[in-house]
């Protein structure tokens, strides 16, 4: 599973940039660049705050659908 594809694509498209988006997590640039590139298994809990934050499900950050739904 690619599913480090669309965090990428997801961050794009708010037009954040991973400076921006780790601010807002709280979390170290390196430890989440790995996450979009694959290295590292980003934790459950962050994935939830990013459907949060991008509105979406989680199957589709997970790529288990490709049609996004809207959480709100």
């Amino acid at each position: 599973m690619a599913y480090y594809r669309r965090l990428r694509d997801l961050r794009e498209d708010m037009d954040l940039t991973q400076d921006q988006l780790v601010k807002i997590l709280g979390i170290h640039k390196t430890t989440y660049t790995n996450y979009e590139q694959g290295k590292r298994e980003i934790p459950f809990g962050l994935v939830i705050r990013l459907a949060e934050l991008y509105n979406t499900s989680i199957d589709f950050i997970a790529e288990l659908t490709n049609t996004p739904r809207k959480l709100r």
